[in-house]
């Protein structure tokens, strides 16, 4: 109301107004409707339920292209050279792979927190040490599914006539992999990268939800939801419009990575 936020618009009712709201419209003032309510703080809670998904795409957005850069480079290496690089390499996928990827985080906000003193820097502070700690986990754990992918498809494609002619023409093996190889296997690199967002932004979700993920003030899916647990009783619709929010994203983007495998799919072409 006139830039400034009506404190004492608490915990009100999806389109309710606080007496102050209504005293200025009725003067002719225009104030924006709550569609959802507002919360504790008198914060419209519309607005941080948008500000909250920006959060949370943003956080899938950048952990899906941490896991597209590690797990292509990775298993392009390893799916080309084979023999005893393909077997170590992959051992290490399989050591990776049995990390428990929550106690990653708490002991790396941990660590982060207490030992480090990250929070003396105020660029890393905004973000806060849990976020930090999760953007580690997935460029240390969450890659190992997109290596083994494009490890596979590479074992396959490596067979073929051109992929020998390269060699024997004497190109460098970089340049066999990047011009010859990935293109060639680049629909199920999108394929799984647009699929690894909803679920980087669930993961997110529930370890804001239980205090590990996001950090106050900045909101995120799953910080809202979980501030709105405490209150469920008395208003349930606090905690439905994050969790709807998250449902619909996932639902979005499983849309998105299933059309662009039919699209990719030369059986389903005419």
């Amino acid at each position: 109301m006139n830039g400034k936020r009506d404190k004492t618009a608490s915990n009100m009712a999806p389109f309710q107004y606080s007496e102050k709201e209504q005293a200025f419209i009725d003067e002719g003032g225009e104030v924006f409707p709550h569609i959802m309510g507002t919360d504790e703080m008198g914060r419209d809670y519309f607005v941080r339920v948008v500000y909250g998904t920006r959060v949370s795409l943003t956080v899938g957005v950048f952990a899906a292209i941490i896991v597209l850069i590690i797990g292509v480079l990775y298993g392009s290496i390893s799916g080309y050279f084979g023999g005893k690089t393909d077997l170590i390499m992959m051992r290490i996928v399989d050591i990776i792979y049995s990390l428990p990827d929550m106690l990653m985080v708490v002991l790396l906000s941990v660590v982060l927190r207490e030992v480090l003193n990250i929070d003396q820097y105020p660029a890393l502070q905004k973000l806060g040490t849990n976020m930090i700690s999760l953007f580690i986990v997935f460029g240390l754990l969450y890659w190992t599914g997109m290596a083994r992918l494009v490890r596979g498809q590479i074992l396959t494609i490596k067979q073929n006539e051109y992929v020998l002619a390269a060699k024997i023409s004497g190109a460098k093996s970089g340049r066999i992999i990047r011009k010859h190889i990935l293109p060639n296997c680049i629909s199920v690199i999108i394929i799984s990268a647009a699929l690894q967002i909803p679920s980087a932004i669930f993961t997110e979700s529930f370890l804001s939800f239980i205090g590990l993920g996001v950090q106050a003030p900045m909101p995120s899916l799953g910080s809202l939801a979980n501030a709105a647990r405490a209150g469920i009783n008395v208003y349930p619709y606090k905690l439905i419009f994050p969790a709807l929010m998250i449902c619909l994203i996932t639902l979005a983007f499983n849309l998105l990575g299933d059309g662009l495998r039919d699209a990719f799919d030369p059986k389903l072409r005419r």
